[in-house]
Parts: structure tokens; C-alpha cells; sequence
């Protein structure tokens, strides 16, 4: 099933509404939105008026500051906060990796060293995704690509709402539609260069199951990570997200 909401500049922009949780309920659409990079809109654009018309009022940049200076930031506007919130703290070059580098194994690996380097930030993006969902408005977060960084926090946030650890794989393999054109991209960027490492922009169904099963293994479950991990107290979070941001399932 392809959820992606179409846009010219961007390739991987989703609505998290929908998803079935546990307990017979299902995500609020139009409430949060995970991305590629929101850098690449434009003020004056069909892709601004189709951004502005989501009525997002929250936007929270996942990606090193460096990567901000160099390709850009969403527009100021006064509809929404902007707030960067790098979680990444040992930066690798996807595009230089060797082809004999396993994605699964490799990027799984990465997003534990995310979230275990990351706690400050992954709390501070978790409390404003909280403090978005009690005032009811919506929130959009991203990185470069919208696959890892955002995957790691779409995958917290969707666990502590009480959706199954399949549906967030799936949710996070949903890359993969968009991976041509980021490859496209990457390659406009690099004088037509390919990247050597045949997994780049690839989301394979491996890397999330190996980190949630890291997870698990450490901290027993999500709420215990943020528990142990990002010294937060679950039980309240994951009670004001599921308040705001769930609705009954029909029939």
C-alpha cells in the first residue's frame, strides 16, 4: 500500500493515520506526518500551498546542523514552530559503503547507536510530538531522506501508541517506494555519480526488525526504552499520545 502524499520537490512525505493498534483502534490521519527533507520546499510553490494546507503546526528536524547549513531549512512561517533536534551523533556516508555491506545487519546497527546517543534529542522530539498532540495540531518531522532518523522516531512513536511491531516494519519498508527517487536526487547532486553501496535509499524489512528486536533485548519493549533509555516516564507519554492521536476503528 503506498501512503505517501504526493508533492513535486518531495518523495517521501506520509500521513501515519490509519495504522490499526492493539486494542482496536487506529491512528488519527492528518495528525502526524514523517518525511524526506522539508528543505527542499520553496515559498511560492504548489508544493508550499500543499504543505501550508495540511496545517501543520509543528516541525521537528532530525538532521546534524552542518546538513542544514549546507542544504537547506523548511521557510520560516509563522503557522508553525521549527525546532532542530539533531539525534544522529556519529555521522557515515551511506553513499561510500561497499557493496559486500549487509543493510539489514549495518543500518540496524546505526539506529542503536542512535538511540543510544541520541537520548537528549529523541526526549525532546517525543515531548513535543506529546505537547502537538494535546493542543491538536498536527506535526510533521524529518531528515535527509525521511528512512533513518525518521524511521527510528516513527517506530517510537507508533509503539508507544500500541501499534504491532509488523505494521511498524511495514510502515518503515514504505521507503522503498520512494528509494528511485531519492537515488535520482542523489545522483542530480553528484554529477550524475552513482553511489557505490547498491543499498543506498533501500529500507529492507531486516533493519527495522533487527533494531526492534535490539530494543526489546536491552530494555525489554519501546516503553522500556524510554523508560530506562530516555529517562521519561512512559505511562503518562504513551497515555496523552493515545487520547490525541487514536480513534475507534470502525465497524
Amino acid at each position: 500500500m503506498d501512503r505517501h502524499i504526493r508533492f513535486e520537490a518531495l518523495h517521501n512525505f506520509r500521513d501515519l493515520g490509519g495504522y490499526p493498534t492493539t486494542d482496536g483502534h487506529r491512528v488519527r490521519a492528518g495528525r502526524l506526518y514523517r518525511a524526506d527533507s522539508l528543505g527542499k520546499l520553496s515559498e511560492g510553490t504548489a508544493d508550499w500551498a500543499r504543505f501550508r494546507a495540511l496545517g501543520i503546526g509543528t516541525v521537528i528536524d532530525l538532521r546534524y546542523p552542518w546538513e542544514i547549513e549546507s542544504s537547506g531549512r523548511i521557510p520560516d512561517h509563522p503557522s508553525f514552530t521549527y525546532h532542530n533536534l539533531s539525534i544522529e551523533h556519529r555521522p557515515y556516508n551511506q553513499a561510500a559503503l561497499t557493496p559486500d555491506v549487509d543493510p539489514g545487519a549495518y543500518l540496524a546497527e546505526r539506529y542503536r547507536e542512535v538511540a543510544q546517543d541520541g537520548t537528549k534529542e529523541i526526549r525532546g522530539a517525543l515531548e513535543l510530538v506529546a505537547k502537538a498532540a494535546e493542543s491538536n495540531t498536527p506535526l510533521a518531522f524529518h531528515c535527509a531522506s525521511g528512512k533513518d532518523r525518521t524511521g527510528l522516531l516513527a517506530a517510537l512513536i507508533l509503539g508507544l501508541l500500541g501499534v504491532p511491531e509488523r505494521t511498524i516494519t511495514e510502515d518503515f519498508t514504505l521507503t522503498e517506494l520512494a528509494a528511485p527517487a531519492l537515488l535520482a536526487d542523489w545522483k542530480a547532486r553528484n554529477e550524475g555519480r552513482a553511489p557505490t553501496w547498491p543499498g543506498f535509499g533501500r529500507a529492507p524489512e531486516a533493519v527495522m526488525r533487527l533494531f526492534l528486536a535490539e530494543l526489546a533485548g536491552r530494555y525489554g519493549s519501546i516503553e522500556g526504552y524510554v523508560s530506562e533509555g530516555l529517562s521519561l516516564n512512559p505511562e503518562p507519554l504513551s497515555t496523552t499520545l493515545r487520547s490525541a492521536l487514536l480513534e475507534k476503528r470502525p465497524g
